[in-house]
This record gives C-alpha cells, structure tokens and sequence, in this order.
C-alpha cells in the first residue's frame, strides 16, 4: 500500500519553499526535506504568492493509501522577517508567535486560518499554542534554517502554516475531543503517514489519556466507542462521550493508563466487545478474535444449560439474540456474575498490579448485564 506524508512534513516543505523565495527572490515551484523517517520528500509548491513583505506559497497534503480526513488539504506557509519585541510576533504583525522571544530561535512559528489552538492542557503544545506539535515544529525549524545559511541570512524568519478549510476538516478529527479549536492539528512524529495505521489511534489515545491526568482526573474510564450512550447518561448520568476511546485496544490501553500515572481504571462497555475480555482477549477487532458465543455459552454451561439451549446460543448472529436465549431461562444474573469474574480477573491480570481495573458491562435491549464489585463507586468518584 502506498504510503503518504503528513501535515508536518507539507509543512516544513511549504516554509522552506517560501523561505527561500523570499530571501532569494526567486520561484521555487518544487523543494525537497528531509523526513525523521529518513525518506526524502519532493512535493510541487502551489499558490505561491511573493511580495516585497512576505512569501506564502502552499504543499497538497498526500495521505497515500490511508483514509486522512487531510488528503488533498493544501498547508500553507507564509514567511516574513521578524523584528521581535514584546510578547514575540509572527509573519502578520497580529498573532502570538507562541511566545517566541522565550526560545531563542531565529525561527518563529505560529499557527494561522485552519490550524487549531491549544485550549486544555496534557497536550504536546501548551495551552493558547497553535497546534503545531513538537517533531513538525522541528522539521520546519531546521529546513527554514538551512535556508537562512545558504543566504547567510542572520535576522529572524517568522513562519506562520494556516489549512484553508481546516476548520471544516477538523470536525472529523479527534481535534473537539482534545479541546483543540479552530482547525486541524499540525503533527507527524516519522514525517510519514502509514496506510490504516493504528499508531495513530494508539497514538490518540495516550493522548486523550494524558490530557485526562493533566486536568485532573483520578480514574481513567474508558469506553470502546459511543455504544451505548443512551444507556449510560439515563442510567448513571454519565456522558460516555467523556471516556477516553480506546477502540478495540483494551490491553494496551491498561498499559498506557499506567504509564500515564493512573492507578485506577474503569472500563464501561457494550457485551458485544467486553464478553471477548472474559477470555483474556486484550484486543477485540473481529480479525483478533470472535468467541462471543462461544464465552456465552462456557458461563451458561456452568449454570446447568444443556446442550440444546447452548446449541442455540452457538448459532447465534448477535450478542443481543444470545442474550434473548438466555433471558428465556433466567441465566443472564448468574451467567454474568461469573462473566464479570474472568473479565475483572484478566482487567487485572493485564494490570499486574500497577492499578486496580473495574468494569460495567451492558446490552441496549437488556441494559445493566453486570458489574465488578467497586465499578460504581469508581464511577461515582469519576463524576466528581
């Protein structure tokens, strides 16, 4: 599959381009970087426009084979000389500079239209920052600075990397969950996009889990997804939409929760993926691992089921049907009380006793299926 390059990396091209027009005078409609990756990367420059004042010119984002709500964005690099004073400036005489006259650098980077603010903290950049993470910030320093030797240049350059459009981009974007507001984030670690990556979901929710400790946060409640937001604000008052997402990645989701100093965990979740833990399944995507029937039917089993009600529960599609099965026979109390059991005890398990992990389960038809023994009152503390 092809791979694509990221913001960061459009970014730094953008602002070495424009930064060598405006100190040679000269069009440049095509300029290569260096990606941490080691791959170099040669994209066409578009709508260049050169004044006596500034350069802007813009990189089309190439998100490869991987499905970027970012592909085809045009990122934009404007870049003027600086004269610093004060709280810093930027390349329009209005803008932060995300405080620039405390770095020392002879580049100042600041975001513009398109590029989201920093508003929470526990992110890579600092609150009121425009969202240009750490790595594209070092990409674009070091391209805009190789420049400035060629010319022997020895003022400072102001860049400021605004998307047209962002702000419309980043509602597709984790952006609004991360407190991030008015456009996309700039980021990349290698400089290059890999095709359906899950680093980048991992990578997300080590974030949302720090933003979460940064603010505050005692326990670490986590959810797969959205399902079952009905049930959960109805019945505990609680906004699933507040949890940290953790997809199908439970176990490394544990792990990063330690990391990140938490030393309780709560996760709340649809029976359709949370049975699948009661096997020690740490990962639920399909692909993984599809045994739902079969855990089903192992704790029906262990409360007197016999062989043809389980033959039942084995030919079913959904959780939701099996659950019916087991209603009819009034198994679904005791079935999930030993359901609960093996998930807590492999919650923990994975733990290893870094933090204490908790768990509710539920179904949309059946509501509340079961609960570990602190599960509420974990719940409870995290509403506070």
């Amino acid at each position: 599959m092809k791979k694509g390059f990221t913001t960061g990396s459009c970014a730094a091209a953008a602002a070495k381009a424009a930064a060598f027009m405006l100190l040679s005078g000269q069009k440049k409609e095509q300029i290569t970087i260096d990606t941490p990756a080691g791959i170099r990367y040669c994209p066409k420059i578009e709508q260049i426009e050169m004044t006596d004042v500034y350069v802007s010119c813009g990189v089309r984002k190439e998100a490869g084979d991987d499905p970027d709500v970012t592909d085809k964005a045009l990122i934009v690099a404007k870049v003027s000389v600086s004269e610093l004073s004060g709280g810093g400036n930027d390349a329009s005489g209005d803008a932060s500079g995300d405080a620039a006259d405390d770095t020392g650098s002879r580049v100042i980077i600041d975001g513009g239209k398109g590029v989201g603010r920093v508003t929470r903290p526990g992110l890579d950049q600092p609150v009121g920052n425009a969202a240009i993470n750490s790595v594209p910030r070092s990409m674009i320093e070091k391209e805009v600075s190789e420049v400035m030797e060629i010319f022997d240049f020895e003022g400072t350059l102001a860049v400021e990397i605004s998307v047209p459009g962002g702000e419309e981009l980043a509602a597709g974007t984790f952006n609004p969950r991360l407190g991030i507001e008015g456009g996309i984030s700039v980021i990349g670690t290698s400089g290059i996009v890999e095709p359906m990556s899950t680093q980048a979901l991992l990578d997300t929710i080590r974030v949302e889990l720090k933003q979460k400790k940064a603010m505050g946060a005692k326990i670490a409640v986590v959810s797969p997804g959205n399902y079952g937001l009905d049930f959960m604000k109805e019945t505990y008052d609680f906004d699933l939409d507040k949890a940290v997402k953790c997809s199908n990645f439970i176990g490394q989701t544990i792990d990063m929760a330690v990391e990140t100093g938490f030393d309780r965990l709560l996760l709340c979740g649809h029976v359709g993926k949370l049975i699948k833990v009661s096997g020690g399944i740490m990962n639920t995507h399909s692909k993984e691992a599809d045994c739902r029937m079969e855990l089903l039917s192992a704790a029906a089993i262990r409360n007197g089921a016999g062989t043809d009600l389980v033959s039942e529960v084995l030919s079913c599609v959904s959780t939701e049907e099996a659950l019916e099965i087991l209603k009819r026979e009034d198994l679904i109390p005791p079935c999930f009380e030993y359901i609960m059991e093996r998930i807590s005890f492999f919650l923990n398990k994975r733990a290893g006793g870094r933090l204490q992990a908790e768990c509710l389960v539920y179904s949309n038809r059946f509501g509340l299926l079961g609960k570990t023994k602190e599960a509420e009152a974990f719940l409870e503390r995290a509403k506070e």
